[in-house]
């Protein structure tokens, strides 16, 4: 919601513009309405609303003066100026204060609509750049930028943080946002169209531990919702977004929702995966099928994440590539974090399944492929369809599948065919029509991440950057 409130002297002035908007159908919140300039002021250099409605003429401090005020403590806030004078001097003076719109009192009911869905408008484009400002700033090592784009990490006091991101089964309204703390101990940012990172701050480390209670609600939408633990400083910003990211994806190894708090358990996965190895190392693979079936509920049994998902991945990799590096160099067995391994595979099931088909081939490894004219076809084919599909959620298993040729000899197919994996290439055709419509469109980075088939907008700037050596952001001012 965007937060407004209304300065006029008069009250029934202040009760005619409440009256006159169907604020909440346009994502409005009503947070003050003062009758003195002077606590307006006051209000708005402590809680920073985003949009304020002031009359011209007031006693001691009139609307101009409380615009030239707020603008010269660079606050970020915007003016809608309604008065009752009608002078044309008065409209060029607020407007050049940098007021969005200058209306006479009482405001016509047939242009209240308009003014609203037109304010709207504006502050979601504005939050949209901001967004992408700071999504960047987040990705850098160099903090102080953050400090520049949000209060939220100014304060000289000491303080602790804590990272909430929540994963929403439908697109996000501005009417099912949480509200943990005012919004001055509190940034949102938005991850991608159905994921939404919280930075909470607070004087007291026990309001953060007491997050876990506002975050579920009943009938939410909210899917799967990730904390991280508590830092009493936000240098180390990343990491804790990455903890409450890693936590939020244990959706992705039980498909179950709730709420999850980052909990590593690393040396609970260690003896399964010591076990997996000796199993490569010896090539004794009679008991694969029994090894590979007991992941998932050894994972539920234990109540382990996506950062043992992660592990028990990179561990069988680096076993793999060490004891059969010259059967499998073609297959895509790369080290992986958490986003990479979500994007690959469409859940754990899955990851399991590809790990299944590389033992069953070092297995059968002496058994060719029959029928190879076939294959190649039903490779072109697949080819084709991911060229004209790529903007889609694409798993390997699904189009092996699909085309008929198995997962892991479709990985040799790509890599001696076109020289790169299957994600490698996928990835290529995305960020080449990222490219272009950053150049050719003016539409949001947020549309070009959806449509060239990336959901978490956090994730894409990532890919981006590695892909073009630049964000998006600044690729397009470029």
């Amino acid at each position: 919601m965007y937060s407004v409130i209304i300065v006029d002297d008069e009250p029934w002035a202040i009760k005619g513009i409440r009256n006159v908007f169907n604020w909440n159908q346009y994502g409005f919140e009503i947070t003050g309405q003062f009758t003195s300039a002077h606590k307006a002021l006051e209000f708005i250099c402590e809680k920073r609303p985003d949009l304020v409605f002031t009359d011209i003429r007031m006693p001691e401090i009139s609307g101009l003066d409380l615009m030239r005020m707020t603008k010269e403590q660079e606050l970020d806030v915007e003016f809608v100026v309604v008065s009752g004078f009608a002078e044309f001097a008065y409209a060029q003076e607020a407007l050049r204060f940098g007021a969005l719109d200058y209306f006479l009192k009482p405001i016509d009911m047939e242009l209240a609509d308009p003014l609203i869905e037109k304010l709207a408008l504006h502050f979601s484009k504005k939050r949209s750049v901001k967004n992408n400002l700071i999504l960047e700033a987040l990705t850098s090592t160099d903090k102080s930028e953050l400090e520049r784009l949000t209060p939220l990490f100014g304060s000289a006091a000491e303080c602790y943080y804590r990272v909430m991101i929540v994963y929403s089964h439908s697109e996000k309204k501005s009417d099912s946002r949480l509200k943990l703390f005012d919004s001055s101990h509190t940034l949102e940012v938005e991850f991608g169209s159905k994921k939404t990172l919280y930075i909470c701050k607070s004087e007291q480390q026990s309001d953060l531990e007491k997050i876990l209670d506002s975050a579920v609600v009943t009938g939410s939408d909210r899917k799967a919702v990730g904390l991280s633990s508590i830092s009493n400083s936000y240098q180390p910003i990343s990491k804790l977004i990455k903890e409450a990211d890693i936590a939020a994806s244990k959706i992705f190894i039980h498909e179950e929702e709730g709420l999850f708090a980052y909990e590593p358990k690393i040396n609970t996965v260690k003896p399964l995966i010591d076990k997996i190895s000796l199993m490569i190392q010896e090539k004794s693979f009679e008991d694969m099928d029994d090894i590979v079936h007991r992941l998932k509920p050894f994972f539920k049994q234990h109540n382990l994440g996506m950062g043992e998902v992660v592990y028990l991945w990179n561990q069988v990799v680096s076993v793999l590539l060490g004891t059969c590096y010259e059967e499998l160099r073609d297959m895509e067995l790369d080290f992986l974090n958490y986003s990479e391994l979500k994007e690959r595979f469409e859940n754990f099931e899955s990851l399991c399944s590809f790990l299944y088909d590389i033992f069953l081939y070092i297995k059968q490894l002496n058994d060719q492929p029959a029928n190879e004219g076939d294959i190649h076809s039903h490779f072109a084919q697949m080819i084709k369809y991911i060229d004209n599909n790529f903007q889609q959620r694409l798993y390997l298993r699904d189009l092996s599948a699909q085309f008929f040729i198995n997962q892991v000899y479709c990985c040799q197919l790509f890599k001696k065919n076109l020289g790169k994996t299957f994600s490698e290439y996928v990835t290529e055709l995305r960020i080449k029509k990222a490219c272009e419509l950053l150049k050719h469109t003016e539409w949001s980075i947020e549309d070009i991440a959806t449509k060239v088939g990336y959901m978490d907008y956090y994730y894409f700037n990532k890919v981006f950057k590695k892909q073009c050596e630049v964000t998006p952001t600044r690729f397009r001012k470029s």
